[in-house]
Order: structure tokens, then sequence, then C-alpha cells
């Protein structure tokens, strides 16, 4: 009888968790949602160790302004710092990142 019980408690306590593991589950995923559905995407210019990155990226922002979340990302070019052609390389991309923003967000819409 008292196997029984140890049996039928062990059952509970793994339905409470199944359960509370959903519950989790299911509270990321809607903040996820909700963080995906406000993203915009956006060029984006980043230089590091030498090189500039001209990325366009899909990000969540807050009230503020702040990035909450990169939700995606695309690198349209990489500029060596010492190139002698560095600024017309990097007008070049950017037009191609502000093209690529369009288009993404043409078909987001």
């Amino acid at each position: 009888m008292r196997f029984l019980i140890v049996l039928v408690a062990l059952a509970v306590a793994a339905a409470v968790v199944v359960l509370l593991l959903y519950g989790l589950l299911d509270r990321s995923s809607r903040g996820r949602a909700r963080l995906e559905g406000g993203a915009r995407w956006e060029t984006h210019t980043e230089s590091t160790g030498g090189v500039t990155a001209v990325v366009v990226r899909r990000v969540s922002r807050g009230g503020a302004g702040d990035v909450l979340a990169e939700i995606g990302r695309q690198t349209v070019a990489t500029i060596p710092d010492g190139d002698p052609l560095w600024e017309e390389r990097y007008h070049e991309a950017m037009a191609r990142a502000r093209s690529r923003v369009a288009a993404l967000e043409s078909e987001a819409d």
C-alpha cells in the first residue's frame, strides 16, 4: 500500500514539473514573438580589428530607442580600414545595405 502511495506521489510531482516547464516555455515563446513583432531591419556599421563591416540587422527597440534584441543579421560588405578606396567602397556598401533593408521590410509587410 505504501508503495502505491509513493508511486502516485511521484506521478503527481512529475505532472507538476511538466506543467511548470510548459508554462515557462510558453512564456519565453510569447516574449520572443513580442520582440519579433516590433522588429525592423536597419543598416549598421561596425569597425573592429582593422575592418569595417556594413551589415543589415533586424532589431527590436525599447521605448527609449535602445536595442532590446538583435533577431537577424546579414553582412553586406567588409572593408579593410587601410583600403585606399575605403570611402568609395563604404558608400557603395551603404547604398546596397539601404536597398536590402527596403527589400526585407517590403517582404515583411
